[in-house]
Formats: C-alpha cells, structure tokens, sequence
C-alpha cells in the first residue's frame, strides 16, 4: 500500500527535468538588416499610398489645419507666402502630416513584427492590442494638440503681438504646428512603451513610481523643447498631461504584472500536476 502511494512521487521529475524555459530564435546581424529593411518598405509603401489619398484633398486638410490662426487673425487675412514655391512645399508638408495618422496602424503594425523575434510566444498574442491602442494614443495626442494645446499657444503668441500687423507664413505656422502635434502624439505613446518595457520586464512599477521625480525632470524638459513659449502656463499645458499619461502607464504595467504573474503561477501548476501523474 505504501509503495503505491509513493509511486507518483518517485516518478516525479526534479526541478531541472521540468518543462524548459521557451528559447527564443537567434537572428544573424545581416537577417536582421534585411528584415528592417523589409520592414521599412512596407512603412514607405503605406505612407506613399496615403500621401497619394491625403494629396487629393491637401487644400482641404490645410484649411483644417490653419483654423486656429484664422481663429485670431484679423477677418478675411489669411497666411502668406515669400515664395512662388512656398504653397508647393507647405502642401507636401501637410500631405506627410496627413498621411503619417492615416498610416499609423500600419507603421505600428511593421514595428510590432520587427521586435516580434525578440519576445517569447505568449507575448506575441498581444499584437491586435499594440496596434489598436497605440493608434489611438497617437491620434489622441495629436487631437489633444490640434483642439487644446496649440490654439492656447497661438492665442498667447499673438496676444503678445497685439501692438504689431500679423504676417504670419504659411510655412512658418506649418512648421510650428508640426512640432506641437507629431510633439504630443508621440508623447501620447508614453503609456503603451511604459507597458511593454515592463511587460518584457526591464522596468517595474515599483521602479517607475520610486523615480518619479527622475520622469517629471525629463518630461518638463521634452516639454519645453515642444513647447513654442517659455511662459509656466503653455509649459503646464503639455506637460501635466503627459505625467498623467505616465501615472497611466505605470497602472496598466502594475495590472499587466500581476496577470503575468498568475499566468506563470498557472503554468507552473499545471507543471507539477502534469510531472505528477506523468
């Protein structure tokens, strides 16, 4: 009887016998370079499809683009150009500026795969929600720009000009309104970079909150290179969201943690019952 009830457990393979540790595949340096480059074709390919598409209608994504100015500028004054080539080259501007957001699912897509190699397999099932979240995040920060933070700076500038006749060029605001919103879309990514590095765990909430003050010093610094005024408000403007958009992230990587940490305490007693009864 005894020798029966011992019998699993003698066949119980020791720790080291268990289930190995997935391998991850091995790349070679110029497999590498050919993938990017794989990659990088395709994200050029879809850009140029939406340039195309986005091309089509350039004058009435400018429009869009310039109703903050004309918000504040003077009735029926509109933006200027110095140069015969100047409309030229703004459309072709706002054409990329277009076409980058309508490309976003895309370009994100062809990053996701490019890093894919490098992440064990339960890893890769989170690609629908990588493109999906990030794509939303990047047109979140680029609205938050559009509606909130650049119209408040664009009101400030020329308040500040109120004793002169505005002038502004059509390339110059194209230049200021890109930096404000590819600035605050790509900050907007804050939260989905927070969760994945701590997904493939290089970073830990505990560690992202134990140096906060660290993230705060270096988001007031990306703020104020993004930001056109040195005044405390515009700085807050677009700082102050993204330590929220931080706060955020660390929460969604402290919720990811502990569902990987019941999925792995899951597999590992699915181990011992399977080297149980094996």
């Amino acid at each position: 009887m005894s020798e029966e009830r011992s019998a699993p457990v003698a066949r119980r393979r020791p720790p080291a016998l268990r289930r190995e540790r997935e391998e991850l595949p091995s790349m070679s340096l110029l497999e590498h370079l050919e993938e990017l480059r794989n990659r990088l074709m395709w994200v050029i390919g879809a850009l140029g499809l939406a340039f195309f598409v986005c091309w089509w209608k350039v004058e009435a994504i400018f429009e869009f683009l310039a109703k903050p100015a004309y918000r504040y500028l003077p009735k029926g004054q509109k933006l200027v150009i110095l140069s015969v080539t100047d409309a030229f080259m703004l459309y072709i501007k706002v054409a990329l500026l277009a076409a980058l957001f309508a490309a976003a699912p895309v370009i994100l897509y062809h990053l996701w795969r490019f890093i894919q190699p490098g992440l064990y397999s339960r890893e890769r099932y989170y690609t629908l929600g990588f493109i999906v979240s990030g794509s939303l995040l990047f047109l979140a920060g680029g609205a938050f720009a559009y509606y909130v933070a650049f119209p408040f700076s664009v009101e400030f500038l020329l308040e500040m000009g109120r004793n002169f006749t505005p002038a502004i060029t059509g390339p110059s605001y194209l230049s200021f309104l890109m930096t404000v919103i590819l600035g605050l879309a790509l900050m907007f990514e804050l939260p989905l970079v927070i969760v994945f590095l701590a997904r493939v765990g290089l970073v830990t909430p505990r560690f992202l909150l134990r140096n906060f003050r660290w993230a705060v010093l270096v988001i007031f610094v990306a703020a104020a290179i993004i930001t056109p005024t040195s005044d405390v408000f515009n700085l807050c403007l677009f700082a102050v969201p993204t330590l929220g958009l931080y706060l955020l992230g660390v929460a969604a990587a402290a919720v990811v943690g502990r569902a990987k940490k019941r999925a792995e305490a899951e597999a590992e007693a699915e181990e011992d019952a399977e080297a149980a009864y094996s």
